[in-house]
C-alpha cells in the first residue's frame, strides 16, 4: 500500500488531518492532494472491477467460497488473473470463505464383533463411478435434540449418492441410506461399501442389505480416520459450509435442519460446488464429463478459454471508457 493510500484511509476511518500525518510520514501535503486528484490506474480499475466479480461469485456460493474456488469460477468465466492476486483482493476487502470448527465423532463400535477386512487400503481414486462407495454418520445438535445424518458418497465423483437422516443413529438409518443409493445407481454386482467400525454398519440388518443388493462390506482399521477420510472430509465441508456457516448458533428444529441439510446435498454439493480433487468441477459436472467421453473436461475448458477472449475485450474497451471520461 502506498504512503498516500495510507493516509486517505486514515483520514476516512479516523478523521486524522492531512497536513499532520504528511508531517509525520515525511511527505508533503500538495503532493497527496495531486494523488488524490490524479485518475486511478489501468490496475486500480482491473481490481475494482475484479472484485465486484468477486463478491458475485462469492455471494453466490452463499458466503462459502474461499480464493481458491472464486479463483476457479473466475477461470470459468474466461478472466485470467492469479489465485494470490484474487486471495490479496478478498483479504483486503474482508471477504472470507467458509472455515471449519472440530466436533466430536459419533462412531459407536461392537465390543467383540469381528469387523470386515479393507477392501479399499487409502486407495479413493477408482476409475469408475460406483466401483467404491464410503459413508458415515454426522450428528448434529437441534432445540429439538440430535440429528443424524448418514450419507453414501461415491468414491470416483465424490457424489452423495445416498442419504437419510433421522432423531436417532440405530441400524435403520444407515439400511435407509444405501438403500437410497441402490435405487439411485443400480450398481452393479461387487460394488465396495466402505466404512468405520460402527455398530450400525457391523449389524446383520445391514449386512442383509448389502448381500440382497450384491454390494461387498469393507472396513478401515479401528481408530484411524485416514482410513475413511473422504467421507471425513465430506461432513467437515457440510460442518463448515452450512451448518455453521451463515446459520444459527443451535438449530430450533429437526425439520429446519433437515431442510438446510437436503438444500445443500441435493441444491449446492452434488451440482454446483467445485471440488479441488475433480480439476474444480462438480461432481455432476464430473459424471456428465465422463458420459460425454470427455473425462478431462476438455470441452468445458475450451468454452471458459473463448469466454475468457471475449470477457478481456469487454474490459479493455470499459477501462478505455472510463479512463477517457475521467
Amino acid at each position: 500500500m502506498s504512503i498516500y493510500r495510507h493516509i486517505s484511509d486514515a483520514k476516512k476511518a479516523k478523521e486524522l488531518p492531512v497536513s499532520l500525518q504528511c508531517e509525520l510520514l515525511g511527505v508533503s501535503v500538495s503532493g497527496y492532494w495531486a494523488w488524490v486528484g490524479r485518475a486511478p490506474s489501468d490496475r486500480a480499475l482491473y481490481d475494482a472491477w475484479l472484485l465486484e466479480r468477486i463478491k458475485a461469485i462469492h455471494g453466490a456460493s452463499k458466503g462459502r467460497y474461499g480464493s481458491p474456488r472464486v479463483h476457479a469460477m473466475l477461470r470459468r468465466e474466461g478472466v485470467r488473473v492469479g489465485e494470490k492476486r484474487v486471495a490479496r483482493l478478498m483479504r483486503a476487502a474482508g471477504v472470507e470463505g467458509a472455515f471449519r470448527r472440530r466436533r466430536k465423532g459419533c462412531t459407536t463400535g461392537v465390543p467383540g464383533v469381528e469387523p470386515f477386512g479393507d477392501l479399499v487400503g487409502r486407495q479413493f481414486r477408482p476409475e469408475a463411478p460406483d466401483l467404491v462407495w464410503c459413508t458415515d454418520i454426522k450428528q448434529t445438535m437441534t432445540g429439538e435434540g440430535w440429528l443424524y445424518l448418514a450419507a453414501v458418497q461415491d468414491l470416483y465423483s465424490r457424489r452423495i449418492v445416498g442419504w437419510a437422516m433421522a432423531p436417532h443413529m440405530r441400524k435403520e438409518l444407515v439400511v435407509e441410506a444405501l438403500q437410497m443409493a441402490v435405487r439411485a445407481r443400480r450398481p452393479a454386482k461387487g460394488t465396495i461399501h466402505h466404512s468405520d467400525h460402527g455398530g450400525q454398519f457391523i449389524s446383520l440388518t445391514f449386512g442383509q442389505a448389502c448381500h440382497e443388493a450384491g454390494i461387498a462390506q469393507s472396513m478401515g482399521a479401528v481408530g484411524s480416520c485416514f482410513d475413511n477420510a473422504v467421507s471425513e472430509t465430506f461432513f467437515a465441508t457440510l460442518t463448515k459450509e452450512r451448518l455453521l456457516h451463515d446459520a444459527p448458533k443451535l438449530w430450533p428444529t429437526r425439520r429446519e435442519l433437515r431442510s438446510a441439510i437436503f438444500e445443500y446435498i441435493e441444491g449446492f454439493y452434488n451440482p454446483t460446488r467445485l471440488h479441488s480433487t475433480l480439476g474444480m468441477r462438480s461432481p455432476i459436472e464430473y459424471e456428465a464429463d465422463r458420459a460425454a467421453g470427455d473425462p478431462d473436461g476438455l470441452a468445458r475448458t475450451s468454452t471458459s478459454a473463448s469466454a475468457r477472449e471475449k470477457t478481456v475485450h469487454n474490459l479493455r474497451l470499459c477501462t478505455a471508457t472510463t479512463t477517457t471520461s475521467t
